[in-house]
């Protein structure tokens, strides 16, 4: 039984689309913000796989310059910090809350695991209004990995004085799934648009359109209180 969740929270509880007025200010196209982050993700998974490490910020910074060189266009460092800067003013998408309330009322414990620094996760949290859901908030960068590698998942474990079988994490992107059920963890994947399964694996047992969806599914699967 997993009855302790720990979130994602860039995507699956914070909606980023909040950026895409930066982003067509100083790309002149709201679209630049969904190749932001596929750049972001190339650069700390590059990171992580050789061993390397930088904080998830300095990687956003990095994945804007390098937009911004592959488009021509000048970024100035007020550009950069406002964007970056952004992420931690990010509000949440619309049904999250409800689901959070759902999932606590039927007796589950609530906790984050962001790639975001532990600065930043707080802000993020304290700033979207949801802080009173989550008795933990806790970021990758204390195990000195990012997601999805395995310390991150086990650090969430440890913290939460849990077995990592226990833990089920609810993620937005095919790649923390990916990282959290071969570490040992149950998941449940929020398919919000654009975001797909990795065929590499096989799917979780819990998958909906929405956070309500995969709050509903989690209850069905692990029962309530």
């Amino acid at each position: 039984m997993a009855r302790v969740c720990v979130f994602d929270v860039n995507e699956t509880l914070l909606d980023m689309g909040a950026l895409d007025p930066h982003f067509e200010r100083v790309f002149g196209d709201a679209s630049a913000r969904p190749a932001w982050f596929d750049r972001f993700l190339l650069l700390w998974l590059t990171e992580t796989v050789t061993g390397s490490y930088q904080p998830f910020g300095q990687i956003a910074g990095l994945a804007l310059r390098m937009l911004a060189g592959e488009r021509g266009v000048e970024l100035s460092d007020d550009d950069q910090q406002e964007i970056v800067g952004g992420i931690a003013e990010l509000p949440p998408h619309p049904e999250v809350e409800e689901g959070l309330s759902a999932l606590r009322d039927a007796g589950f414990r609530l906790a984050t695991l962001t790639n975001s620094t532990a600065e930043v996760g707080e802000k993020q949290i304290d700033n979207s209004g949801l802080r009173e859901y989550f008795e933990q908030t806790l970021s990758a960068d204390t195990a000195g990995h990012l997601k999805p590698a395995p310390e991150p998942y086990r650090m969430a474990a440890e913290v939460l004085g849990v077995e990592i079988g226990e833990i089920r994490l609810v993620a937005a992107h095919g790649w923390d799934i990916v990282g959290a059920m071969r570490t040992g963890c149950a998941a449940a994947f929020v398919a919000r648009p654009g975001k797909s399964l990795f065929p590499t694996a096989p799917p979780p047992d819990v998958v909906g359109a929405d956070m309500l969806e995969v709050v509903d599914g989690i209850i069905a699967a692990e029962g309530g209180r």
